[in-house]
């Protein structure tokens, strides 16, 4: 199926539709709340609760015998958690550091999660198949159930985020300031935490544990280089989170037996991709013209400064010199010609002299050399 058929297939069929507005509701929840997680410099975070959050779904799974998504949905939070809670407990009783108890976590519980999924495998309830599923994700698996799910969390996030904006604006940025304005940081803490870990397990059934943390910090990553504002990030990183949703279940559908996570994630990469070369204040390559610009400029205030320091030695500045005199200047012919269009001085084929427009700029830049 190519991308044409599979827009008229997104109007008339009922499972591409569910899939693709599945995909963009996850997009939309990991771009919000995953801007909290990379400002806070938290990024292992994602990946220590998508780990943590498998045994959760394996325990629920054995408890209930359903692979009901709101009872899987329940434990997978529920060890999230579980996971999150040891992790500050290993930080604040031990002398570890974070990046330790995330990787400590997220083995033990990831490895804890394996053994169990191993064990259920072998048992001669065929029930249990498709728990597997939720190591890569399978967004072929999305019912209408899930997309409400989904969309109900989201709403729950979007409130949050609306009613506690301002603390949690301060609480990313500078939380011990927010403490001495008077603010619960604990409280505000964990219910973040609990928000970011509502995300995760949301986007486990379609990405999958190994590759959840990629969905929750690319598109926030991506957001924050082009914009310095926490509302615009927020909202640039939905729009790329689902977009990348959208896109990549239109190429999964539209070629033969590839998964819709894995494609999902490699869009969002290349949208990070993108973002790091083109953004206009902190991509790559507009900061490459604006280094080559300044050196440019600097390489401009040498030569007028030369200039100057010629002119200088004469009381009319502008008696004209030889062009020979600039010769040891690099591409100075080329400056010359730059000079001239802002009229800062007048030459031809053999000399050149300062204007009176040049001498001053020359003079003030003279004089901020001197003081420096």
């Amino acid at each position: 199926m190519g991308l044409p058929e599979y827009f008229e297939w997104l109007r008339h069929d009922y499972t591409i539709r569910t899939i693709t507005l599945g995909t963009a509701v996850m997009g939309i929840v990991c771009g919000m709340l995953g801007s909290f997680a990379v400002l806070r410099k938290q990024s292992l975070l994602g990946d220590a609760i998508s780990h943590a959050s498998l045994p959760g779904i394996v325990l629920a799974f054995i408890i209930t015998g359903l692979k009901d998504p709101l009872v899987l949905f329940t434990g997978a939070v529920i060890s999230g958690i579980a996971g999150t809670v040891m992790i500050s407990a290993i930080t604040g009783k031990t002398h570890l550091k974070s990046d330790t108890a995330l990787g400590i976590v997220l083995s033990i519980f990831f490895g804890f999660g394996m053994l169990l999924l191993t064990l259920i495998q072998k048992l001669p309830n065929a029930n249990q198949a498709g728990l597997d599923k939720f190591l890569f994700g399978q967004a072929a698996t999305l019912m209408v159930k899930d997309v409400l799910l989904m969309s109900a969390v989201g709403t729950l996030a979007l409130f949050c985020l609306i009613f506690f904006w301002k603390e949690f604006k301060i609480l990313a940025f500078d939380a011990q300031y927010a403490q001495t304005q008077g603010f619960n940081i604990k409280m505000l803490d964990v219910l973040l935490t609990t928000l970011i870990v509502l995300a995760i397990v949301l986007g486990l059934q379609t990405v999958g544990v190994v590759l959840m943390s990629a969905m929750l910090l690319a598109p926030a990553a991506a957001a924050r280089q082009w914009t310095n504002k926490l509302g615009t990030m927020l909202v640039l990183a939905s729009i790329f989170g689902a977009f990348a949703g959208v896109a990549g279940t239109a190429i999964s559908a539209s070629a033969v037996r590839i998964s819709t996570g894995p494609v999902i994630v490699i869009v969002v990469v290349l949208i990070v991709a993108v973002s790091f070369v083109f953004a206009p204040e902190r991509g790559l390559l507009f900061r490459y013209i604006r280094q080559w610009k300044n050196r440019m400029n600097l390489r401009t205030h040498k030569l007028l400064l030369l200039m100057y320091d010629i002119a200088s030695s004469h009381a009319d500045f502008t008696h004209p010199h030889s062009l020979n005199i600039l010769k040891p200047m690099e591409g100075y012919r080329y400056k010359l010609k730059e000079m001239k269009s802002m009229g800062w001085i007048h030459y031809d084929n053999h000399t050149w002299h300062l204007t009176t427009e040049g001498y001053v700029m020359a003079k003030e830049l003279n004089e901020n050399v001197t003081k420096r």
